[in-house]
């Protein structure tokens, strides 16, 4: 596959049988073992996509995430954590994480969620998904993957709600149920729950909507509708 990848990582048993298994699929791997190196190697080297474990000495993956998109770095970021609450999960992805492994984990369903990140927003999809949707006062510009309100000021979203929003436009009239974007937005497996959909809605309308229903409407024990 040939891309990029920073991997962070301080057990040096597990950082070695990664990376030995990224080289055997053809990644291109840089290593850290603190939160100090992977931040340095995140902001000054170009990735296709970061693994970036939590619990780490001296700057933890979280704050790694959050300093990263302060700086506007969009590099895919796929958490590995022994944390697996709900509340971790959402963290994580609040802060603009593109997915989250607990720990145990199979290398196999790492390998499928690194391809999956990596096709979403590879040059290919990039390429297919140039174009501008507008809607009420704000426009999606596909390419860049950026929302702008209608005088041109960017709209700051996580990549899941950029994800999340995207995936309800592209589906705009259809009654979408929670199951359906859950699979659609987050992938087979995934620790969100019903419940967390709900929330990045919240979040999602609290952006987009000066009133509620305005351009997502609530199908009541089902999903969802977007209306441009």
């Amino acid at each position: 596959m040939n891309a990029n990848l920073l991997l962070v990582e301080d057990d040096p048993t597990l950082l070695r049988v990664l990376s030995d298994t990224f080289h055997a699929k053809n990644y291109r791997v840089t290593t850290a073992s603190d939160g100090e190196k992977a931040l340095e190697a995140g902001l000054n080297q170009k990735f296709d996509i970061i693994i970036l474990d939590v619990m780490l000495p001296f700057v933890n993956g979280y704050e790694i995430c959050r300093y990263l998109r302060a700086e506007n770095v969009e590099t895919p970021i796929i958490f590995l954590t022994a944390k697996s609450e709900e509340s971790d999960i959402l963290l994580g992805l609040g802060l603009g994480g593109d997915d989250y492994l607990a720990k145990p984990f199979s290398i196999k369903e790492l390998l499928a969620r690194i391809e999956a990140v990596l096709r979403r927003t590879g040059p290919a999809e990039k390429e297919q998904n140039n174009m501008t949707v507008c809607f009420g006062d704000f426009e999606l510009d596909q390419f860049s993957h950026k929302l702008r309100n209608k005088d041109g000021t960017p709209v700051k979203l996580s990549p899941k709600e950029y994800d999340l929003l995207a995936f309800l436009i592209q589906h705009s009239g259809e009654a979408l149920s929670r199951q359906k974007i859950m699979d659609s937005v987050w992938g087979y497996d995934s620790r969100v729950t019903f419940r967390s959909i709900d929330r990045f809605i919240t979040t999602l309308r609290k952006k987009i909507e000066l009133e509620t229903g305005r351009h997502i409407e609530t199908i009541r024990e089902f999903g969802y509708r977007f209306k441009v």
